[in-house]
């Protein structure tokens, strides 16, 4: 079940709520019990290896790398 962030405006407060996609707008009162809440973006980690490291892109004319692997950037 996805976890979502919210924080308190009446205490300042973050917490964290494990509800159903469905109910992710749904109101959510914090843990001391204050109803105005809001829910805050939260950072979405992407597989990968940090130790791979970021290919370099090339220079123009050389048929690979560019915006899209070099489809589009004539």
């Amino acid at each position: 079940m996805p976890r979502y962030d919210y924080r308190c405006r009446t205490c300042g407060d973050t917490f964290e709520l494990s509800r159903p996609m469905a109910e992710s707008s749904d109101p959510a009162a914090c843990p001391s019990g204050h109803d105005d809440t809001v829910k805050l973006l939260s950072t979405v980690a992407v597989g990968g290896s940090a130790s791979a490291p970021a290919s370099a892109p090339r220079a123009s004319g050389g048929g690979g790398g560019g915006c899209c692997g070099g489809g589009c950037c004539g």
